[in-house]
């Protein structure tokens, strides 16, 4: 029986990792995957942006989904990525990962193409009608080209099963407009690690992480903070996470937070190509971020 998915709370957009062969490293995987859970994470979601879903085989998709379902075992929801050029991939992606047993979807806009509003509605629509799975649609006109707008929402509503928007506008703003028109209809998650409190301060249901997969416990306990209304221990933990934090709104976000996990003895700094691991000055740099803000690290209890 699939695991009920409330849209709230901390969501890791987990990492893939990688062995020195470019195999995956599940092992690892797992690793991480108790760490989150041991920090108190919400759900979680496999093969996105940060998972290197492009260079991603479809067995490889499955082999982290099962294993996912595997450590977790009914703790929390597990959500599979759908990021594909074509409407037919992206349905074929949402039955399997159904029949597989993932708890709900991330949509992506269609990848590779600018596509128009009506286009966009259109192939959101025609996954959802094919999976009974619950869906977050991910609105990131930033990185993707794409807006979703509150119109398009509007037609999206009439599906029950598209749930929740992965809020990545970056127009804090969006937030109250989605409110406005829609009041409870969707489920708001923040999706800019630099935005989180300003976005669960506006009402953001939850948050889907980033430097999470280096810092679990660090990123439940500032949506905690928030949600309690602890503000000025939330600020004080947010302002030390805030430099980590911006690793997420780089290019090479990728490498950077795959940086950091390696850092803190959950991750590796193994990418696919045509991704490069990091040398030189620019690894130098990074790494004196995190190491930095790890010769200052609060101390933190779980739960």
């Amino acid at each position: 029986m699939a695991t009920s998915v409330r849209w709230q709370g901390v969501y890791p957009a987990l990492l893939t990792p990688f062995t020195a062969s470019d195999e995956l490293d599940l092992p690892l995987f797992v690793k991480n995957l108790h760490a989150q859970l041991d920090a108190g994470v919400h759900g979680l979601i496999i093969a996105g942006s940060l998972g290197e879903v492009s260079t991603l085989t479809g067995s490889e998709k499955v082999a982290l989904l099962e294993s996912a379902l595997e450590t977790v075992n009914g703790r929390v929801p597990v959500i599979m990525n759908i990021a594909e050029t074509t409407t037919r991939e992206a349905v074929r992606g949402a039955r399997e990962a159904e029949e597989k047993g993932a708890d709900g979807l991330m949509l992506l806009p269609p990848m590779r193409y600018f596509a128009d509003a009506r286009e966009t509605v259109e192939f959101f629509k025609a996954i959802a009608q094919e999976t009974s799975l619950p869906i977050m649609i991910y609105n990131n006109p930033i990185d993707y080209k794409i807006m979703t707008t509150v119109a398009m929402f509007e037609e999206l509503a009439k599906l029950p099963n598209i749930q929740a928007v992965k809020e990545s506008t970056r127009d804090l703003t969006n937030i109250a407009r989605m409110r406005n028109a829609f009041g409870d209809r969707y489920r708001l998650l923040g999706g800019v690690d630099t935005l989180a409190l300003e976005s669960l301060s506006a009402g953001a249901d939850g948050w889907v992480a980033g430097l999470v997969d280096a810092f679990p416990l660090e990123t439940v306990t500032l949506y905690d903070l928030v949600k309690a209304g602890r503000m000025e221990e939330a600020r004080s933990l947010y302002f030390w996470f805030m430099p980590l934090l911006e690793l997420d709104i780089q290019p090479k976000l990728v490498q950077y937070i795959k940086l950091a996990a390696a850092a803190v003895g959950i991750g590796s700094e193994y990418v696919r190509a045509p991704r490069l691991t990091l040398v030189g000055e620019e690894r130098e740099r990074v790494l004196g971020i995190i190491e930095a803000a790890l010769a200052v690290r609060p101390s933190l209890q779980t739960a």
